[in-house]
């Protein structure tokens, strides 16, 4: 039987591959497949990144911050073999928004604000208002279930490397040249 610390040490990469997939699919919009028919949904960068470098003998670390935070040290970090280790995401459903960060080694879910809820009234409406808390709780943790059972399919399915990998080292690739291109 494999040891719990050797089994963590040896596949923490696949929470930071799924981070570095959820970048693609949301800069390149192919996540609305995943979720099907929920017109009314969508998914963007959060305020937060950070990406390691684990190919090296030191470890490189590049985080960005802020909302209006320049991804290009992003893109160069990926193009040199990082992946990402932290995300902060915005879910959009009919217009309400969940803000968390996600973190790849251990995909726990930090700093997670759902939207506002009506403050009770009486003490008779504070146990319903626990339930849409937890109800508003629980939308962020599904949704990001189904990414994550996206990405797993994808990830141990055929296609994996001939396909999606490619597709997103090509995604980098042109992120890079752009960069070239259009250095401001």
């Amino acid at each position: 039987m494999l040891d719990i610390s050797v089994a963590y040490k040896r596949f923490r990469f696949i929470g930071q591959e799924f981070l570095t997939w959820l970048w693609y699919m949301i800069a390149t919009g192919e996540y609305t497949d995943i979720l099907g028919e929920n017109a009314n949904f969508s998914l963007a960068l959060g305020d937060r990144m950070v990406l390691e470098n684990r190919h090296s003998k030191d470890i490189e670390i590049i985080t960005i911050k802020g909302s209006q935070a320049d991804l290009k040290e992003g893109v160069v970090a990926l193009s040199k073999g990082a992946l990402v280790a932290e995300l902060g995401l915005v879910i959009h459903v009919d217009d309400h928004p969940w803000k968390f960060t996600l973190k790849g080694e251990s995909l726990d879910m930090t700093h997670l604000k759902t939207p506002p809820t009506g403050r009770p009234e009486t003490a008779d409406d504070f146990e319903g208002a626990v339930f849409e808390k937890a109800h508003l709780y629980e939308t962020a943790f599904q949704i990001t279930d189904q990414l994550y059972h996206t990405f797993i399919k994808q990830r141990i399915g055929n296609d994996w490397d001939n396909r999606i990998k490619t597709k997103i080292k090509t995604w980098i690739k042109t992120q890079d040249l752009k960069m070239i291109k259009d250095p401001t």
